[in-house]
């Protein structure tokens, strides 16, 4: 996945590029627990690598936002910002979940 440089974007094109990976990252793991139920263990693997690699590029922007904070710029406050920060933060707390239930169900051989 491309590196996205938080300084070629508005606040609100940075907001939705968290929105649009952790979203993307969200789809892939209900897919995931989805494929693993209908037997494709496989494709539940591959959907969680998928996902992880959006959440990847999402925590990337994410950590570019504290470096500019931590350096003195104070980034502004929005309902859109708090919004994509709730938006990744609760897919990530999903994809460990889900990846959770995935290997308890692949050890009791459900």
């Amino acid at each position: 996945m491309e590196h996205i440089k938080i300084t070629d974007l508005t606040d609100e094109q940075i907001s939705f590029q968290l929105i649009l990976h952790s979203g993307n990252a969200r789809s892939c793991i209900i897919q995931s627990l989805r494929a693993y139920k209908e037997g494709n263990k496989e494709e539940a693997d591959a959907l969680i690598a998928k996902a992880e690699r959006d959440l990847s590029a999402a925590h990337d922007i994410h950590f570019q936002m504290i470096q500019k904070e931590s350096g003195g710029e104070a980034a502004d406050f929005s309902l859109l910002l708090m919004h994509s920060e709730d938006h990744l933060m609760s897919t990530l707390t999903m994809k460990e979940l889900v990846k959770e239930l995935l290997d308890l169900f692949q050890t009791k051989n459900l």
